[in-house]
């Protein structure tokens, strides 16, 4: 039997292990044509004959899964799960496989990345050399200085051991707190208001949800020391961004790191227009060895659930 399985990620099978897994397992592999996150339109027309998919970022709605009549797996190129519609999945008892721990170290360099560079204005001064001007910025150091985890999952503590090689105390607020990793670390936890109170890094790796959509607003920037910096490299929409243009354009804030914003890609945002930002286009999963071992559990996971079985992770268990 040959089952029909398709790929939207442009990264998707970076291990070429990953294609021949689908292949040995009867599967035909049809790419994203577009080069691009798919619209609704373009996912609707294209997966109503899909036996599974392997998503990205693209949008996997009731509207797009009410027309999957065929749709067996949803496999997802990452964790993030904000862009498929969970509840409209179980209802058809489709199971949503996910790949966690593949990119963790990859978005965490990237989110150390960030803080270096808005730190020290690197993108700043190299714009300005383009344009032919020599200028002098006066940057912070990270060394010393204290980082406030927002999420203390994977990506999280992977962040943490890096902080930890410039001596940076680390304060961590999370719902569901891993205190015996803390423990560990050195690390603690303590409010949220308390962290960005006392922070001079703020990093975000929490999920997008009902909870936390929105959930660095104004009054939370309020509470951020001055000369402090935020980073975001989970969803745009856990920042209200009219609130983080208003205080970085006030120096109530000393600079932002953004990997990812609430519209993607951003229509005009004022971000773009301000020198303490550094924006960089949702890159924090793509490197070559993430891309590879994601493409290799997101293959699993579909092979695994087309041939009768369980994938591996999974995140509405209860369809089982």
């Amino acid at each position: 039997m040959t089952w029909r399985v398709l790929a939207t990620p442009r990264t998707f099978a970076g291990d070429e292990r990953a294609e021949q897994l689908l292949q040995e397992a009867g599967c035909q592999l049809i790419r994203n044509p577009y080069g691009r996150l798919l619209t609704e339109d373009e996912m609707i027309t294209l997966i109503s004959e899909i036996d599974g998919i392997i998503i990205g970022l693209d949008p996997l709605s009731e509207r797009v899964l009410e027309r999957a009549t065929r749709l067996k797996v949803i496999s997802k190129y990452g964790v993030g799960l904000d862009n498929i519609d969970i509840a409209a999945a179980t209802a058809r008892k489709i199971p949503v496989a996910f790949t966690p721990g593949t990119n963790s170290a990859a978005v965490a360099e990237l989110a150390f990345g960030l803080m270096l560079d808005a730190a020290r204005q690197i993108s700043a001064s190299d714009r300005q050399i383009r344009q032919g001007q020599w200028g002098r910025f006066s940057g912070t150091q990270l060394w010393g200085k204290t980082l406030g985890l927002i999420g203390t999952g994977q990506i999280g503590q992977q962040l943490a051991l890096r902080a930890r090689g410039f001596e940076m105390p680390i304060l961590c607020y999370d719902v569901h707190p891993d205190y015996s990793w803390a423990e560990r670390m050195g690390a603690s936890y303590v409010t949220l208001p308390e962290l960005l109170r006392r922070s001079d890094f703020v990093s975000l790796h929490i999920p997008l949800n009902s909870a936390t959509h929105h959930l660095i607003g104004g009054a939370e920037l309020e509470m951020m020391k001055p000369t402090a910096i935020i980073i975001n490299t989970s969803r745009g929409g856990i920042i209200d961004e009219e609130a983080l243009y208003k205080a970085l354009s006030e120096k109530r804030l000393r600079a932002a790191g953004l990997d990812v914003v609430e519209c993607e890609p951003p229509e005009n945002t004022p971000l773009a227009q301000l020198d303490n930002v550094v924006l960089t286009s949702h890159i924090g999963a793509h490197t070559s060895e993430a891309s590879a071992a994601m493409s290799l559990l997101a293959a699993e996971n579909v092979v695994a659930a087309l041939q009768g079985g369980r994938p591996k992770f999974v995140a509405n268990k209860e369809i089982y």
